[in-house]
Parts: C-alpha cells; sequence; structure tokens
C-alpha cells in the first residue's frame, strides 16, 4: 500500500491504514471516557492535514488546541512510535486556525437567522409542533414583507408584531395565538441568558474560509473552542448540524476522488441525537447518505455506539472502537452492540477483547481497496505529531493574531433589519424636513420604499462586513419591475397622521325623477307582470286542444 494514498493510524500484526480513497465513506470513533479517543482523533485529523485536506473538529474538553504546535517530546509519544516501528517519528506543528462562538479564543462564528431556518430555530428553542408551526409562520411572513432576520433583535421584533396583529394573520395562515408566541419569547430569553444570541448576526461565516491549505499544501484545521459552548448542548449541537447542513449546500458534487475535499468531526455525537424528532433523524441520514458524492467524511465520536441510530450508524465505513465498560445491562448490549458491527476475525473473540483494551489500544476496522471492510484488528494506536495537550493562552492568541483570516469577522456588523424597520413604524416612521423644503410623506416600508441617495451620498465600496451572501452593490438604475411591490401589511404603516383620510367612499347616485312618476312606472310594471302571468296560466290549461288545432293546420 502507498504512503501517499492512506493514513497511518496503528498497527498490531499488520499495520492500519485508512484509505484517502474511501475516507469519505465516514467513520466512527467510540469508546468510555479515558481510553485514548482524543489522541486518536487527533492522529487522524494530523493525517488528513498533511495530505492537504481541510478538517473541522470540536474542542471539547480543550486539549485539541495542542495540535497547533510541535510535539514529539511526550514520553508516551516516544515510546508508542518505538513500538510500531515509526523510525523518523518527530514533532510537527500544523496549520489551524480557531473558532469560538463566543469570540474569546478564536474568531468569532456567526450566522443569520434566516440562514439557520426555522426547523433548527425550533429545536435549538426545543419548541413542540405547535410552537414550531407559529415560527414558521413569522418567518414567512418576514420573508413575504421583505423584513431581513439577521440578528436576535430582529427574531423578537417580528415575534412582538405578530403577537399584536395575530387576529388578521389567523385568516391567512392558520391559528397564532398570542400565547403561543409568548411561550416563543421566553426560550429565546432563555436562549439570551446563554449567550446563544452571540451565534446571530453579521458578519455571517463563510464556510469558504474554513476548506483551504497553507503556503505548504497542508490542510488547515479548524477548532471551534466548545469548552464553554458545552454548557449550551442543544445550541453545541444545533450549531453543528447547521455547519453540516451549509457544507451539504454549497459543496459541489465532485463523485468518486482520490481524497476528500473536508472532513467533518463531530464530537460528543450523542447531543445531536437527544431527544431529536423522528423527521431531524431522517433529514440528519439523507445528509450522512448524500454529503458523500460532494467529497466530504463525516466522522461521529462519542463514548457508546448506541448513541448513533442504526440508519446512521449502517453508513459508517471506517471504525475505531476504543475500550467499553460493561457495568450495567446497557453497558452490556452496548459491548455486543459494537462487536457485531465488525467484520469478524477468527484470531479473537470481539465482545471479550472490547472490555480488555487498554488505553490507546483499539480495535478497527477500515475499508479495503475494494471498499470492503476489512476484518476487525486489535491494535496500538500511531502516536500523533502535534503536542498532546492544550496550547497556552499566548500561544493561541499569537496562531489568532497570525491568522489569514485575523480582523474579517472579529468586527461585528448591525446593518438595518427588521427591527429597525419595526421600530421606525413604532415611533411614526418620521424624517424631520429639511428648513423651507415641504415634508414628504413617509413610505410604508422605511429604506425599503425610499428614493435612493443621491450620487454623491451613495456608498463607493460594499459595506465594512466583506464578502456576504448578500450583494451589497446596487444598480446605477433600478429596473423596471414586472409587477407591484407587495405592501406590508403593518399595523398603522404609510399614513400621516396629519394627512386627510382617503376619499374611498362610493358617491351616491342622483335622483331625477319625481316620486309620482316614479310610483306610476312601478305600478305600470305591476299590472304587466299579473297580465303576462295570466296568459301563461290559460295557455298552459289549455294547450293540448291549441297544440293539435296547429299541428292539424300544418298538415293539411
Amino acid at each position: 500500500m502507498s504512503d501517499d494514498t492512506a493514513i497511518f493510524v496503528g498497527a498490531s500484526d499488520a499495520d492500519q491504514f485508512l484509505l484517502l480513497k474511501y475516507a469519505n465513506r465516514h467513520g466512527l470513533i467510540a469508546g468510555a471516557t479515558g481510553t485514548g479517543k482524543t489522541v486518536t482523533l487527533q492522529t487522524i485529523a494530523e493525517g488528513f492535514s498533511a495530505y492537504g485536506v481541510p478538517v473541522f473538529m470540536a474542542d471539547v474538553k480543550g486539549d485539541l488546541s495542542g495540535i497547533a504546535q510541535a510535539g514529539g517530546d511526550n514520553p508516551r509519544a516516544v515510546e508508542r512510535a518505538r513500538q510500531l516501528g515509526i523510525d523518523s517519528y518527530s514533532g510537527r506543528a500544523f496549520p489551524t486556525i480557531f473558532w469560538d462562538l463566543f469570540g474569546e479564543r478564536g474568531h468569532p462564528v456567526r450566522t443569520t437567522v434566516t440562514e439557520i431556518g426555522p426547523v433548527l430555530m425550533a429545536r435549538l428553542l426545543q419548541l413542540n409542533a405547535t410552537q414550531e408551526g407559529v415560527l414558521n409562520i413569522v418567518f414567512k411572513v418576514a420573508d413575504e414583507q421583505g423584513l431581513l432576520l439577521l440578528d436576535f433583535k430582529d427574531l423578537q421584533s417580528v415575534l412582538q408584531w405578530t403577537a399584536e396583529n395575530a387576529g388578521s394573520l389567523t385568516t391567512r395562515y392558520g391559528n397564532v395565538s398570542k400565547q403561543t408566541v409568548g411561550t416563543i419569547q421566553r426560550a429565546l430569553l432563555t436562549l439570551e441568558q446563554q449567550g446563544g444570541e452571540r451565534f446571530f448576526g453579521e458578519p455571517a461565516l463563510d464556510l469558504k474560509d474554513m476548506i483551504g491549505r497553507d503556503s505548504t499544501g497542508s490542510g488547515y484545521i479548524n477548532i471551534l473552542a466548545a469548552d464553554r459552548l458545552m454548557q449550551s448542548p442543544r445550541l453545541y449541537a444545533t450549531f453543528l448540524l447547521w455547519l453540516l447542513s451549509e457544507l451539504f449546500e454549497i459543496m459541489p458534487e465532485v463523485g468518486d476522488v482520490d481524497r476528500p475535499r473536508f472532513v467533518f468531526f463531530f464530537d460528543e455525537a450523542h447531543l445531536l441525537f437527544d431527544d431529536a424528532p423522528k423527521a431531524l433523524v431522517d433529514k440528519i441520514e439523507q445528509v450522512v447518505r448524500l454529503i458523500r458524492s460532494k467529497g466530504v467524511g463525516v466522522y461521529f465520536i462519542t463514548q457508546n455506539p448506541l448513541d448513533v441510530p442504526e440508519s446512521v450508524l449502517g453508513q459508517l465505513g471506517n471504525r475505531v472502537q476504543h475500550a467499553l465498560r460493561a457495568f450495567t445491562p446497557r453497558d452490556q448490549k452496548a459491548v455486543k452492540t459494537a462487536a457485531e458491527t465488525f467484520r469478524p476475525n477468527r484470531k479473537f473473540n470481539a465482545v471479550e477483547a472490547i472490555q480488555e483494551l487498554g488505553v490507546g489500544e483499539a480495535l478497527v476496522s477500515f475499508l479495503d481497496a475494494k471498499g470492503v471492510p476489512e476484518p476487525v484488528e486489535r491494535c496500538l494506536i500511531a502516536p500523533p505529531r502535534g503536542r498532546i495537550g492544550p496550547a497556552s493562552e499566548p500561544e493561541r492568541a499569537a496562531i489568532v493574531k497570525a491568522s489569514p483570516l485575523a480582523g474579517k469577522y472579529e468586527r461585528e456588523v448591525d446593518r438595518e433589519s427588521a427591527y429597525e424597520v419595526l421600530t421606525g413604524r413604532a415611533s411614526g416612521g418620521q424624517i424631520a424636513p429639511d428648513d423651507g423644503a415641504p415634508a414628504a410623506r413617509p413610505g410604508r416600508r422605511g429604506q425599503y420604499d425610499a428614493a435612493p441617495p443621491p450620487a454623491s451620498e451613495a456608498p463607493s465600496s460594499p459595506g465594512p462586513w466583506g464578502r456576504t451572501r448578500i450583494p451589497q452593490t446596487e444598480p446605477a438604475e433600478p429596473p423596471e419591475p414586472a409587477r407591484p411591490r407587495p405592501r406590508p401589511r403593518l399595523r398603522d404603516a404609510g399614513r400621516d397622521p396629519a394627512a386627510p383620510p382617503p376619499a374611498t367612499s362610493r358617491t351616491p347616485a342622483r335622483r331625477t325623477d319625481s316620486i309620482g312618476t316614479t310610483i306610476a312606472k312601478t305600478a305600470t310594471r305591476t299590472v304587466t307582470n299579473v297580465l303576462v302571468r295570466e296568459a301563461t296560466k290559460a295557455v298552459l290549461k289549455n294547450g293540448g286542444s291549441i297544440l293539435r288545432g296547429v299541428l292539424g293546420s300544418l298538415v293539411r
């Protein structure tokens, strides 16, 4: 097997390699706490980076940041390298980009409320089916009205407006109760107290910034500082699921490739599936099935294989199983399940071996050159070349400062969106006119219906948030609209209190006849109706004889 097509993971009787060609068939790293999962994750991630494959992983315990520093001096790592016959073992620092949802230990990570969408937002807020339905209505109304949902206060403002106009919305979209909206608002307040509002805003994360290589051709290792984020496990799981969904949306179809385009490690995978509705699990399974053809590999890291649903577990072709302890009936079932997922090896009993594994030892089974799972092997895991353990805060700060993305995401941008529009309507939307100039009637949607600024005041460059999916440059002349722009149905919107009310009542028709003439006409119509009715009765009564006489005359 060529060394430039596979990652050396460990060895026993034979070397164990993870083929890059089948690395996008996904994988699983499982085992009890303290058995060596983190070191295995670091070894595999370094292998991908060395071959130019960018990686994303969450640093749940804070000890993966050492991958950015050269290691090789750890006595246990040196001893393991000697046992495995790695003669050229030495330390190496790998190109790393640090991210942090709270912006304290890495580049801030943000996205907009619109990009999260109502489904993931409902899971994040732990809403039931009825509340999720109302949240869908809120997103629909905001989209129809042209209201941008960018940050936390935008969503709160639209929810408040929805509650105030629940009566008019119910007839069009379905039942919208103020009590349900209030429940959603309370859930938002809870999320805000946990710091979740920092996740929403601009500049939004551009995933292309994660998928890159440094000047030496090594793939960047993107590390999310998740030690504090784990205090809000649902926010953590929702963020990673959103990231995986966005990768599925933006990555092009590439089919079978010689190596992955990107590898995604999902640590503490059980948080993704805990209390997840069946529709969400089905969506995850669909993404895992289809994202392979986009060159993306997904690896789940968890303590118990039972944490991953069988429908997803069946898609994971590359597996590393560390020790499991069978102290309870559920643990015994997990050991048996883990052993049965491997292709059997006659040399040993997998059920017994899983309980006997030491630290840094694992059962492994990867796909062979034909894409078939190899028989399970018991092996020692190869040591990583980066530092085992966390980087110091000065070392982390130096890497963040020298990052190619330094300064791009640090400054938060708050442009006009739903909050600014709705609060402007609440205050009347009045703009003080210049002295001597006539007062202008305010527009119905603030900046959306306002006239373009003069050429001297028009911005000469895009906004300060840099690259964004929302185009910032406007054409010199607005195109002719194909149809009128839908007007918002906001309360008291677009009407100047000082302006006279529009004349919408119909003018009654004028009478031209006198009262006597009108009475005579009515009597004539009545007499005529009576004569016609009596004549009709006479014809129908003698209709048989009259009809025979007419027909006889025609025959003669």
